[in-house]
């Protein structure tokens, strides 16, 4: 088997459509509308695969290409909005964890606020750092260039950033204009000192598995249909009871914590921001996007076998139809 054909039969695998049959496809399509052409090509993609993981991977996949492939600006202002829509994290738990008693039952309801600024970012397509940076990571898994490289190297420190810039525009926001009453603000604080109560060893293990538990709701929201919110509220609350870091919403509260004097940038960055990144990423990217992309190894691999055989017998047919004339 030349390069040639293996590159070939990798690319049908990616694409999902072997060549004898997309012709049949297409005729078969025709006189369909544009949206009905798109619905059916999904579902022919979907059956030409292996199997439901694999499907899955691809259209992961597909979006990491969209995201790898956007203009730095575009995924700034985007990464900027997401980390001030994030933001409505600390102020739906700040407004209640006011308004609650302090006991078992306030605080089990005071957790669900920190649902809101997931629901939010994640259902407006915003870009954020440890939700659309996981899928960027299996297109550099299945070609591991040093131009992929650098293209999500480029895509994560902008989303990072922009993310940052939001947060911290957020948390200035909402100490220096009258928007909530004392109570509120002493809430703030109170989310800013309990996330500081971890040694960043603590702070690293629980953003491992903050990052575990995004990269799983990444992969679930494709097959989630209407259930996507009910998916975002289940994982993200579980966050909150557990108290896992993540990288976004804990820096809302830390900006807070600095700007209002109870915190300084050693906090925010040696107690809180390196150790919660770096958990973040081992546990969305490297722990979770290895293994999802080993699961589909093996599919990858057969479907190979079965394109490239296809090939071969298409090469030998019009070797043999090309000896008879």
């Amino acid at each position: 088997m030349s390069q040639d054909q293996n590159r070939q039969a990798e690319d049908d695998f990616e694409g999902g459509l072997d060549a004898e049959s997309s012709e049949q496809e297409d005729q078969a399509s025709a006189s369909e509308s544009p949206a009905e052409k798109r619905r059916q090509a999904e579902k022919q993609e979907d059956r030409k695969l292996p199997s439901q993981a694999a499907a899955v991977h691809q259209h992961l996949r597909k979006d990491g290409q969209k995201e790898l492939s956007r203009d730095s600006m575009a995924l700034l202002w985007s990464a900027i909005a997401a980390g001030i829509s994030m933001s409505f994290s600390m102020v739906a738990r700040g407004l209640m964890h006011a308004q609650l008693p302090e006991n078992g039952t306030g605080f089990m309801i005071e957790c669900l606020g920190y649902t809101v600024g997931f629901i939010v970012v994640i259902l407006a397509r915003q870009q954020l750092f440890t939700e659309n940076t996981v899928t960027a990571v299996l297109p550099v898994m299945s070609h591991p260039t040093m131009v992929n490289f650098g293209a999500l190297g480029r895509l994560w420190g902008v989303v990072l950033f922009g993310n940052m810039v939001g947060a911290a525009l957020s948390a200035a926001t909402f100490l220096n204009m009258p928007m909530f009453d004392p109570a509120t603000h002493e809430a703030f604080i109170t989310l800013g000192h309990h996330l500081m109560e971890k040694s960043p060893f603590e702070m690293f293990s629980s953003a491992v598995l903050a990052g575990w538990m995004i990269a799983t709701l990444v992969w679930l929201i494709p097959a989630a249909d209407q259930a996507k919110v009910w998916i975002i509220l289940i994982i993200t609350y579980v966050m909150a009871i557990g108290g896992f870091a993540h990288i976004v919403v804990g820096a809302s509260e830390m900006f807070y914590m600095v700007f209002s004097g109870n915190a300084d940038w050693s906090d925010f960055l040696l107690r809180f921001g390196l150790p919660t990144l770096a958990g973040n990423v081992v546990g969305g990217t490297f722990i979770f996007a290895l293994i999802s992309h080993a699961q589909i190894r093996g599919d990858l691999e057969a479907q190979k076998e079965r394109k490239q055989g296809l090939i071969q017998r298409r090469h030998k047919k019009n070797h043999d139809r090309k000896a008879q004339e």
